[in-house]
């Protein structure tokens, strides 16, 4: 549950438009989320498979499938963001975040624009626009953060990557703040379980500890963020469910639990952590400790730098999937 103590924060990464009515209001008035996130590869799967939808597509009948979606999606981040509003205004959180299109990865002003039009149309304070971290979107993390609309920097791998964020992220806040300020809040979201997915069994055959890169590499770049010092810039450790039954469905959330941070976690995974008894923070990590693990690594023969690459290139590619998949759909 949320730990408003070490300022520790859980979100759903969860939206589909009957549960947003129903459940997650229950899960908000409990204490056990303060926000939540979507993604095109969440979007896809709630329009494709729940009949919430069905009505709404009707009315929008003439429309592009992107004007479609949009539609939807508006809908659906502003009755999220309506529920946690609460939250929002008593400086809990209370944030919703809508991914720009993920075609947009490589267009620096085409993803401001979007960022601006989505912001606006939703029309609600507590929504942070998802940009990826790529080239282009470090300029557009800059540009929209600085006109007091809050970021959830996303698709974060790698220590570079979330140097790069705090860099674009710092330098639009210093413009923020300098044209009067505000309240305006920014995450950095480091994947976490796909690394453990790509690598286990290979780290298997040399006798290295499995399920461990993840969360090395998480525990690291949230060490770079916090020498930072700023308060309104937090880690968000993402891609947090499991896969298989090898780990326990919470084991992220457990290991990664640490102040002045956000986990968004899928609804089962939430659930099974609620069920124990909360646990004390596993962050910081000594930088040593982590340095060890990534030298142990490099002498294995796996070489960082090619699976952060890998990982986003990837990253990348099943989001624009997912998205066109969900546009062919709503045709």
């Amino acid at each position: 549950m949320v730990n408003r103590d070490i300022r520790f924060s859980l979100w759903l990464d969860f939206v589909e438009r009957d549960y947003l009515k129903n459940e997650f209001l229950t899960l908000i008035e409990k204490g056990i989320i303060n926000g939540a996130t979507s993604n095109p590869s969440i979007f896809a799967s709630a329009i494709s498979s729940s009949p919430a939808y069905k009505k709404h597509l009707k009315d929008l009948t003439g429309k592009s499938a992107k004007e479609k979606y949009e539609a939807l999606a508006i809908e659906d981040i502003r009755t999220a963001a309506q529920a946690l509003r609460p939250l929002y205004n008593k400086g809990n959180d209370g944030y919703i975040s809508i991914e720009v299109d993920p075609f947009l990865s490589n267009d620096t002003q085409g993803t401001i624009e979007e960022g601006r039009r989505l912001f606006a149309a939703i029309g609600e304070p507590n929504v942070m626009i998802k940009v990826p971290a790529t080239e282009a979107g470090y300029a557009a993390m800059t540009e929209l953060i600085s006109t007091g609309i809050s970021i959830n920097a996303t698709l974060v791998f790698s220590p570079k990557q979330a140097q790069r964020c705090l860099k674009a992220l710092t330098k639009g806040l210093d413009r923020f703040e300098a044209d009067g300020g505000g309240k305006v809040d920014a995450v950095i979201s480091v994947f976490v379980s796909r690394f453990d997915r790509l690598l286990d069994a290979d780290l298997a055959q040399e006798g290295i500890e499995v399920s461990k890169t993840g969360i090395y590499n998480a525990a690291k770049i949230y060490n770079l963020i916090e020498k930072n010092h700023t308060p309104n810039i937090r880690t968000l450790f993402a891609s947090t469910g499991v896969k298989g039954n090898d780990l326990l469905p919470d084991y992220y959330i457990r290991e990664l639990l640490a102040p002045h941070s956000v986990n968004t976690a899928p609804l089962a995974t939430i659930e099974t952590y609620i069920k124990k008894k909360e646990t004390a923070p596993k962050l910081p990590i000594e930088d040593d400790v982590i340095n060890g693990y990534f030298t142990k690594l490099a002498d294995s023969g796996f070489d960082m730098d090619e699976v952060y690459a890998s990982l986003l290139k990837d990253g990348l590619k099943a989001f624009e999937e997912a998205f066109q998949e969900m546009l062919d759909s709503i045709k």
